[in-house]
């Protein structure tokens, strides 16, 4: 039997777009990570979130992002590297009221600087807000 909480983070995890087998990379990770969140991502995909450090194609990258990590734009573009040209990029930053919480409008406003284009806000977990990040549509000319 799945316990409510379960299935709330398993559909979390299909709302992240995270499918089995994709290749999700981590970035930011501490102690006040939603663990349960993680342990969804990890059970959808089939597999462990990898950390930083690795040097693989990545689909999907989890940037735990709190108001005193640094300069977001640069965090951006480390993360955009690996990416796969249709890859996804989930800032994922403390709730407003919790320690670190990060004003939108800092995230809108780093986002064009790196090229790519917000999409959507989720409630990622109990104390966690997702943004997602994607690579600009293309424009083809007729």
């Amino acid at each position: 039997m799945v316990a409510a909480g379960d299935a709330e983070q398993s559909s979390v995890a299909e709302r992240l777009g995270i499918k089995p087998d994709m290749v999700v990379q981590e970035i930011g990770w501490d102690e006040d990570v939603d663990d349960a969140l993680r342990a969804a991502i990890e059970e959808q995909i089939g597999g462990d979130i990898l950390d930083e450090d690795v040097d693989e194609v990545i689909d999907v990258v989890l940037l735990w992002w709190r108001d005193d990590d640094g300069d977001l734009v640069d965090a951006l573009i480390d993360a955009k590297g690996p990416l796969d040209e249709n890859g996804v990029i989930w800032v994922l930053t403390p709730k407003n009221g919790q320690p670190g919480h990060v004003e939108p409008s800092d995230i809108a406003e780093a986002v064009p600087t790196v090229g790519l284009a917000q999409t959507s806000n989720i409630s990622a977990a109990p104390n966690w807000s997702g943004t997602r990040l994607v690579p600009p549509k293309s424009k083809t000319k007729r």
